[in-house]
């Protein structure tokens, strides 16, 4: 098992279609010990229903993931009671519905910085204050969740697409930055598959139908199968591999048409 050992946290986690469950299923079918964080007490009886088939595991609410006190509080008691990991996922990413809906231009101001804050900001955060914590083993991986619409246009992902470009580029610094401590950090960029958060965006359902249509294995992606690049990132097999962005949507990003 590729993660036999290891502890990884996973943050964000919302419900059994999420990507971050797919990757939990993953990292534990792997042999991982599973933490995890979410947003909001009154979601604490769904959340440990949710996460109850991964034995052992623990989940913690974080109210704020781009808010410095707030992940330092919650990482402080994470390491006092489970001594250090091996690994974080960030799965965290938010932007007002307005902001989706409507053409870009019409983004305002808070829109635009909230977007960055939640989606971008608070993985550089969450890998600052790891840092600062002495949290992570050596050889720990961090790994976030990016999408294509961060260098094509994609109606109705809008100032999301800006904000995942931020994140990617925030990928490639960070993992300069903490390479010189054999941490690395990489991204996924997923292909389109039925969350929560895509049913904000418009048309969804005829994204997946032209993904299915172009795409080189013409199917869409699954959260299992983005589960299993997850582990494989987290995991000893890709010791070589940092300041990546991973596609994994079959092959989608490679068409010109």
């Amino acid at each position: 098992m590729l993660l036999e050992g290891k502890k990884i946290l996973i943050m964000g986690i919302r419900n059994k279609w999420s990507i971050a469950f797919g990757i939990a299923k993953s990292a534990y079918e792997n042999g991982a010990q599973l933490l995890f964080t979410y947003m909001g007490e009154e979601n604490k009886e769904k959340i440990e229903s949710l996460i109850s088939e991964f034995k052992g595991c623990k989940a913690y609410v974080l109210n704020g993931a781009s808010e410095d006190e707030k992940v330092r509080e919650v990482f402080t008691k994470i390491k006092e009671e489970n001594g250090k990991i091996d690994g974080i996922v960030h799965a965290i990413a938010h932007a007002n519905t307005e902001d989706l809906h409507n053409d870009f231009i019409l983004t305002s101001k808070e829109g635009y910085s909230h977007a960055c804050d939640v989606s971008a900001y608070s993985f550089v955060l969450v890998s600052r204050m790891a840092k600062e914590l002495d949290m992570l083993n050596e050889n720990a991986s961090l790994v976030t969740l990016t999408y294509h619409g961060s260098t094509k246009v994609l109606e109705g992902y809008n100032v999301m697409g800006v904000a995942k470009a931020a994140l990617e580029a925030s990928v490639r610094y960070l993992a300069d930055n903490l390479g010189k401590e054999n941490i690395r950090v990489n991204a996924i960029s997923a292909g389109p598959i039925k969350t929560l958060s895509a049913k904000g965006i418009k048309d969804f359902n005829s994204i997946l139908d032209i993904v299915e249509e172009k795409a080189p294995l013409h199917r869409n992606v699954t959260t299992t199968e983005v589960g299993d690049v997850a582990t494989f990132l987290l995991s000893k097999m890709s010791a070589a591999i940092t300041g990546q962005v991973i596609y994994a949507d079959n092959g989608y990003n490679i068409m010109g048409v």
